[in-house]
């Protein structure tokens, strides 16, 4: 890290820890108590911290990593400090630890800018900040920093894996897998994307070493005609059913295979994925969750996804491939027909903002859901055009982990985004400095917006004398 770089990224840290502190305390003065999840979350903290362990809340579903780093670092602090009384563990210094987690990401998110682009170096410290700046305040992640959930903590742990993975270390990596799954199990998907990117990397090499002894300069392994990809799939085969090829695979990502192992020893074990409250965590083919993911990355990456040129060229491919894109188009048209579901929690909670898109959009008409295919596909076609800089292993990699983290989900929930779209992010190629600065921009209305709205524009239900409060 250059001299003037370090002093850059010091500063734009420490602003913005300290106004992530100003908003911190002006939300925990307006919404002192629990709030939505945090009615599950604070009490079994609370428990942990006074030594019961073995106390435990049927309702929680996720394993209890958030509460055993929350009594590590409250504990300690408090003892240093001579805390007392109710503040130790009180539901200020539970959200707090997120706003350390977040401090944490923006950090890693640089490191990990830094590590995928080093050899880009057309990019300038400048533009790494303000990159960095910008996921740091992707607005479905900056909202939880300051509630008591487990999202921050998670994506801690995820990124901080997949940097040690990048740097080879990948018993560390295996081990920080193992921290980011006991804050959501889910995160294992994330873990096999730290395996995969080893994998991908092999199959990169032993394919470019393919090509330079055929001599076949025409041929990438990136981007060519459907013959060139039956070739890249018959190669793919090829490799991974030799057993000399398994033997090294293996023994570069033992570390994940344990990790893995454990993970389905955990689940049959469990009798499932989820623990505690399972009837409103049901796992299904739930496809459209794709294309609403797609639909997700397009709106928040406009800036990248959504320009003149974009649908220009995209109007170009449709043109020149009608039947490719005729037999997708069909192929999604008939996964909306038969695994589309609705959550309960989806049309009943109306504190949540999926709510009103559903009811505003999808509940206008049955005929919606259908109608919304051709934006599914330009929306895939673009997200899939940034990432052509990656190779062609790495892209299947990680769209088969794209898939295993969000068709499965029942429920339409922007924060099982959040993973998927910061590691899309981080790969895409950095584009111009007015493009960073539109979409650093238009991050902070979203949050802005957002604050605004469960700060000032509170509710009541019917029944209930407590305060509502619109969030992610």
């Amino acid at each position: 890290m250059e001299r003037a770089g370090a002093y850059g990224f010091s500063a734009a840290l420490s602003g913005s820890f300290l106004l992530s502190c100003l908003l911190f305390a002006a939300i925990n003065r307006r919404q002192r108590g629990a709030y939505m999840d945090e009615v599950f979350h604070i009490p079994q903290a609370q428990a942990y911290c006074q030594g019961r362990f073995l106390q435990w809340d049927p309702m929680i579903t996720t394993l209890p990593g958030l509460y055993l780093v929350s009594v590590g670092v409250v504990k300690p602090a408090a003892w240093l400090l001579g805390w007392t009384g109710s503040v130790v563990c009180s539901v200020g210094m539970l959200r707090f630890i997120n706003l350390l987690f977040s401090a944490g990401n923006l950090y890693l998110l640089y490191l990990l800018l830094f590590k995928i682009h080093q050899k880009n170096k057309a990019v300038s410290g400048f533009q790494r900040i303000v990159s960095t700046l910008t996921l740091a305040m992707f607005p479905t992640l900056y909202f939880f920093t300051f509630l008591y959930y487990t999202d921050p903590g998670s994506v801690f742990f995820t990124l901080f894996a997949y940097l040690m993975c990048l740097y080879g270390n990948h018993k560390t990596a295996a081990l920080l897998g193992f921290c980011g799954f006991m804050f959501r199990q889910t995160n294992i998907v994330w873990t096999v994307f730290c395996a995969g990117n080893v994998v991908a990397e092999k199959l990169n090499e032993a394919w470019k070493t393919r090509l330079q002894k055929k001599k076949d300069e025409k041929m990438s392994s990136r981007k060519g005609s459907f013959s060139d990809l039956i070739k890249i799939l018959r190669f793919l085969i090829e490799y991974l059913t030799s057993p000399k090829n398994l033997i090294t695979l293996t023994a570069l990502t033992w570390p994940y295979i344990i990790l893995v192992t454990m993970f389905f020893v955990f689940v049959f074990t469990n009798g499932g994925i989820v623990v505690g409250d399972r009837s409103s965590h049901e796992a299904c083919l739930h496809f459209p969750q794709l294309f609403y993911f797609l639909s997700f990355a397009v709106f928040f990456s406009f800036p990248h996804l959504l320009t003149p040129a974009k649908i220009r060229k995209f109007l170009l491919s449709l043109r020149k491939h009608p039947v490719q894109y005729s037999l997708v188009a069909v192929i999604s048209l008939f996964l909306i027909w038969k695994f589309s579901y609705v959550h309960k929690y989806l049309l009943a909670d109306n504190r949540h903002y999926t709510f009103y898109i559903w009811r505003k959009v999808f509940q206008r008409h049955e005929l919606v859901k259908y109608l919304l295919v051709p934006v599914y596909l330009f929306a895939g076609w673009s997200f899939a055009d940034t990432l052509k800089s990656k190779s062609v292993f790495w892209i299947l990699m990680y769209f088969v982990c794209l898939l295993a983290a969000t068709v499965p989900q029942k429920l339409l929930e922007f924060r099982y985004f959040i993973l998927p779209f910061l590691i899309y992010r981080l790969n895409v190629p950095f584009p111009s400095l007015y493009k960073q600065l539109l979409e650093l921009a238009f991050y902070i209305v979203v949050n802005a917006v957002s604050f605004y709205l469960f700060l000032n524009r509170t509710f009541q239900w019917p029944n209930s004398d407590e305060i509502q409060r619109f969030m992610w």
